[in-house]
């Protein structure tokens, strides 16, 4: 049950949202920025991700008519600038994920530099702004928020505290949040990666994902909002996309979805309340100003 239901365009029961943090190879040279360059394993198993990976998710996007939102950092923007021109030719959303996938809480103090920077690669590649942003790691600090604010973006897809969209408040401004969890992110069930300390044990295609298609049971359920949060290199592999795309194709089929990118779900939001036709949750940030202890 979900108190305060978002009504969805054209009565459609859930919004759903499969999004992409296309982080690549940056994972290894943020990790072991010393010697990354001679890691070939971990440098190939990133780049699987643009190179192979993204090609095929574009695929079944153009084959079901589907613009969905990718979260990718500034250095991979610069990368691999030829993925990025194929996700922007077909429609997609692009949105800001750190430089090189730096963890904020490593930059307190100096995260505008880390932020500012990848704005100019959003700039210069993209050619504009993002709406969206979320965190390396989910690890947004109240300093990024009101950067954000600063800089004018819409919503975060960072943060947990509710099933769906809801409005975040500070003494900057207001930004929008497109909650994330871990129960709908492919990193547990797939990420097998001892040179940034995950070791989880592999499970199968199937297993791996059913989990996701019983949250969206649920979802769907109470009205709510479905949001996938996977990678590339994991989720973007031959056999677990063949069931995604599989998924998607029954669903639209069998269930009254509307899928779009964030920065569309966010903006139906944004518009419900300025018309008075719904009012979002509130949190109040910062949740805290000193250790508790």
């Amino acid at each position: 049950m979900i108190s305060n239901p978002i009504p969805w365009p054209n009565g459609a029961k859930c919004a759903v949202a499969i999004t992409f943090d296309m982080d690549a190879d940056s994972l290894i040279h943020i990790a072991k920025p010393d010697d990354a360059h001679q890691r070939l394993y971990p440098v190939s198993m990133g780049r699987y991700g643009p190179t192979v990976a993204l090609p095929r998710i574009l695929e079944t996007y153009r084959k079901f008519g589907l613009k969905q939102s990718f979260f990718i950092p500034g250095w991979c923007l610069e990368t691999y600038p030829e993925t990025v021109e194929a996700i922007l030719k077909d429609g997609h959303e692009i949105g800001h994920h750190g430089w090189i996938h730096e963890d904020p809480i490593s930059t307190i103090g100096n995260q505008r530099e880390w932020v500012e920077k990848a704005l100019e690669s959003h700039k210069k590649i993209c050619g504009g702004k993002p709406r969206g942003y979320r965190a390396p790691v989910y690890n947004i600090t109240q300093e990024v928020v009101d950067l954000l604010i600063e800089h004018g973006f819409e919503y975060d897809s960072s943060l947990m505290a509710d099933d769906i969209p809801y409005l975040m408040k500070s003494a900057e401004g207001e930004l929008y949040e497109m909650p994330v969890h871990w129960g709908t992110d492919d990193w547990p069930p797939f990420a097998h990666f001892d040179e940034i300390g995950y070791l989880m044990p592999i499970r199968g295609p199937s297993a791996g994902l059913q989990g996701f298609w019983e949250e969206f049971d649920a979802q769907y359920e109470a009205g709510g909002f479905f949001m996938l949060v996977v990678h590339p290199f994991l989720t973007g592999r031959l056999a677990r996309w063949r069931l995604v795309d599989q998924w998607i194709e029954k669903t639209l089929d069998t269930h009254d979805v509307w899928f779009a990118p964030l920065e569309e779900i966010c903006a139906h939001v944004k518009q419900l309340k300025s018309n008075g036709a719904y009012t979002p949750r509130i949190e109040h940030l910062p949740y805290y100003t000193e250790p508790q202890r």
